[in-house]
């Protein structure tokens, strides 16, 4: 959990079992992004145009959301969130009378496995989001937003944040921790990803039984104020994916659907980073801030649905 402020605005829709996070821009500017998906059976929207070849350099707010691809309905409400606040691409021009259109990439974890299947996050939960991250800001972690449904291996998952300082700047990592694979070293107890951490009782532990089928997803969002470009954001967001390996094991399986966006909330005009080194060191406090994020989220989710929190078995 974050005790500064953040990068972005966070506001989240909690629906029990499922759920809803926003995370906004900090200007309506908007953020210059990127994407980078490493697991087998993703569920997303809008994310190709986030590719570095591509036209589109900011967008206005990026959701993540719970009821798999059911959920991606979301990102319609959001987007009308933000036209109503007059947020989004202006089509005739900046400042020219018309319609704008927010940028909204989303998103998805499986989490149908947990509570009422049918029940999935709609249009007005993903407006509901965006309403609360401007006015009602989220410091919350564990079982909230996208989190409320997610599970980690046999454990519950949830929503996690952890900022790391480099060179300056800070790099902030906003995750919902859903995976197939385990955040527990079985042979130890400890937290795959903080092994400072008290380790849970291992008898409890290797009787817990995971919900069925083994379909999860870990989604995130990078988010730094050194001004980067779409391409160096990209390589950022692929390191991120390293925090996810260090937590979790094994991780990016053919059953995840792991993505991560990277993006930046420096104003638009800032000289982006040139020296490569530098990028290098955002990459690892990149990995390094998702990693704890996963553990942040474990460690603040409560137990539900009958999936055991790692509270409840942690010595």
């Amino acid at each position: 959990m974050l005790d500064d402020d953040p990068l972005t605005r966070i506001g989240h829709t909690s629906l029990d079992d499922t759920g809803v996070t926003a995370v906004v821009a900090p200007h309506e500017a908007g953020m210059v992004a990127a994407v980078d998906v490493r697991g087998g059976g993703p569920g997303t929207r809008e994310t190709d145009l986030l590719e570095p070849h591509n036209t589109v350099e900011r967008v206005h707010a990026i959701l993540l959301c719970g009821g798999s691809a059911f959920g991606l309905a979301a990102a319609d409400g959001a987007m009308q969130e933000l036209e109503r606040r007059g947020w989004g691409f202006p089509v005739f021009g900046e400042g020219a009378p018309g319609p704008r259109v927010p940028i909204v990439p989303a998103a998805v974890i499986f989490d149908l496995v947990v509570g009422d299947p049918s029940h999935r996050p709609g249009p007005e939960d993903g407006a509901r989001a965006v309403a609360a991250a401007f006015e009602t800001p989220s410091s919350e972690t564990g079982s909230v937003g996208a989190g409320c449904g997610a599970t980690a291996g046999v454990l519950r998952g949830g929503f996690g944040r952890a900022r790391v300082e480099t060179d300056g700047y800070s790099v902030e990592a906003n995750v919902v921790a859903n995976p197939v694979g385990s955040v527990v070293d079985a042979r130890t107890g400890l937290l795959f990803g903080d092994p400072d951490q008290p380790a849970v009782d291992l008898k409890r532990f290797t009787q817990l039984q995971r919900p069925t089928p083994k379909l999860n997803t870990t989604i995130g969002v990078i988010a730094t104020d050194a001004p980067l470009t779409k391409a160096q954001l990209k390589r950022v967001a692929m390191t991120g994916h390293d925090g996810i390996a260090r937590a979790v094991r094994p991780a990016h399986s053919p059953l995840d659907g792991d993505t991560l966006c990277a993006v930046s909330t420096a104003a638009p005009g800032e000289q982006p980073v040139t020296d490569v080194e530098t990028l290098g060191r955002f990459g690892e406090a990149a990995a390094q801030a998702v990693q704890a994020a996963i553990v942040d989220a474990v460690v603040h989710a409560t137990g539900a649905f009958g999936v055991s929190a790692w509270e409840d078995i942690a010595r």
